[in-house]
């Protein structure tokens, strides 16, 4: 057993931010899935929403969120984050940060939905430069420590105490250590889920190969409600390429003058959509108006094209993509990007409340893996890694704020090691894998019908019970551990989906077509 005062699952954005503003009081593990860098963080090209142009105002940023999340959003969660975003940022710069500058002053860039230029970055690869700069700085601090390839199995809870206490704790993780096969038990008094979201229940998706839903599923499981796990947004532009899988483009190609474009008839489509905001509408306008144009004409793709902005603009602002399209024989100064749209981000997920406290006591929870009011039924570009930042610092000030009625941690049961059989049929893992990846994509998709969502939750019933069986009688390995928590996802998200009559946001039924006059979440409770 490892004890500190605060465990952080998760080494992204949000749970590095609330890192490194406990260690200066607290002893910090944070506990990694794979290497330190290998989440969604790291991942993100666009860049971090502020209101930093002269002209634009708290009150323009809370509205565009408010208008993109087709008012499913909390004002007062809403109003918060827009409001600490410049101090956000500030913070990031002493830490290092590399934001682009113009001249004196930050160089900010638009995206869909925005109604100011608002979005700092770092060339087209600000995630990366953020990831860097935190895991910098974490590591340098003594009261920080950091363990990579843990991958989390369930809370620690009161019912793991050696005397049952009933209270209702939360404890810390078990965990499976990648090297060694063997099961940690990590303690602390208070613990933070920043797990992430849960792309990777779908079968094309921008997130990385980790982000399976793991913290989502374990605080159901615990005991804590969800809400608006149909909110699943998704981007508008992943490159289509047989060879490459889930490369972004940027959503800032877009606001720097992207045009997308039917390969077949060479026309202008968004025109069609939504003439007033064309490729600036908010993503799950743009991305219904991809689907809908392939279904149409039969196409795999539509083309993205910037190449009507000079090659040293195109160059200078999107290096990074430019490398790469360059690499797959793609020269977007003077050729179209075939792009399809992909799952990319989780808007629902654990219920948290200002101070990032879900429903259970000493148990925190920032950033992808939930659902603080800020996205609502579709969240605005930007506004994510935002998010993280906001929320790491306000659960960190939280648990500082009331340390001392944090009861200190009882004896715990170590994991049952009885279950000790390796299975032989790893290939059971693999089909379930693919199979609800496969179902998720084409059922519960971007356009959904009641009939596709009753198929998709039969069809998780059914591997519910062939997994468990699974679970209950072999040794855990990471990918039996990722693939419980992928179908408890999947059936978070088909139970909401199913749910919810009405289309709103991200969620889009062809039964339902209507928005309800009242916007109201989609709460589940355990």
């Amino acid at each position: 057993m490892t004890s500190a005062d605060v465990l952080i699952v998760g080494s992204g954005a949000a749970g590095l931010t609330a890192a490194l503003n406990l260690a200066d009081r607290f002893q910090v593990t944070v506990l990694a899935k794979g290497a330190l860098n290998e989440g969604s963080t790291a991942w993100a090209q666009g860049g971090i929403a502020a209101v930093l142009e002269p002209g634009d105002t708290f009150e323009n940023h809370v509205e565009d969120t408010m208008v993109a999340g087709a008012g499913l959003n909390d004002r007062e969660i809403v109003e918060f984050v827009v409001e600490n975003a410049p101090a956000a940022i500030e913070r990031l710069q002493k830490l290092g940060v590399p934001f682009a500058q113009d001249g004196n002053a930050l160089h900010l860039t638009r995206e869909g939905g925005h109604s100011h230029r608002r979005i700092v970055h770092v060339d087209d690869a600000t995630g990366w430069a953020v990831q860097e700069a935190l895991q910098r700085a974490a590591e340098a601090h003594p009261n920080i420590t950091l363990v990579p390839d843990q991958v989390a199995i369930d809370l620690a809870t009161s019912r793991h105490e050696e005397r049952y206490s009933g209270a209702g704790n939360v404890w810390g993780v078990y965990a499976v250590d990648r090297r060694t096969g063997r099961v940690n038990l990590y303690t602390a008094r208070a613990t933070i889920l920043a797990t992430g979201g849960a792309g990777r229940t779908y079968l094309f998706s921008t997130a990385p190969r980790g982000a399976t839903g793991d913290g989502i599923a374990m605080a159901w499981r615990a005991g804590c409600r969800v809400s608006n796990m149909e909110m699943m947004q998704f981007h508008p532009t992943c490159l289509y390429n047989l060879d490459v899988k889930n490369f972004l483009i940027t959503e800032a190609v877009r606001g720097e003058g992207g045009r997308l474009i039917n390969p077949q008839t060479g026309h202008r489509f968004m025109v069609d959509y939504d003439a007033e905001r064309l490729e600036l509408a908010p993503r799950d306008v743009v991305a219904r108006a991809i689907d809908a144009e392939i279904k149409r004409y039969g196409l795999d793709y539509v083309h993205l094209d910037i190449s009507h902005q000079s090659a040293d603009f195109v160059r200078g602002h999107f290096p990074n993509i430019y490398e790469k399209l360059m690499g797959l024989g793609i020269d977007m100064t003077v050729q179209p990007i075939p792009v399809v749209p992909a799952q990319h981000y989780t808007c629902g997920g654990i219920i948290v409340d200002r101070d990032g406290r879900t429903d259970l006591p000493n148990l925190y929870a920032a950033g992808e893996c939930t659902e603080s009011g800020l996205h609502g039924a579709n969240r605005l570009a930007s506004n994510s890694l935002l998010e993280c930042f906001v929320f790491g610092e306000a659960a960190a000030n939280h648990i500082a704020a009331c340390w001392d009625d944090l009861r200190p941690v009882p004896p715990i049961r170590p994991w049952d090691e009885s279950r000790v059989a390796d299975s032989d049929e790893e290939v059971v893992i693999k089909q379930n894998w693919t199979e609800i990846r496969r179902f998720m994509w084409n059922y519960v998709g971007i356009v959904r019908t009641t009939k596709r969502l009753q198929r998709a939750q039969h069809r998780i019933e059914m591997l519910t019970a062939e997994v468990e069986d699974y679970y209950g009688h072999f040794r855990v390995t990471p990918d039996l551990i990722e693939l419980r928590n992928l179908l408890q996802t999947a059936d978070l998200i088909v139970r909401s989906a199913l749910h919810r009559q009405e289309s709103r946001g991200l969620h889009y039924t062809l039964d339902c077509p209507q928005t309800l006059d009242v916007a109201v979440d989609t709460v589940l409770v355990p």
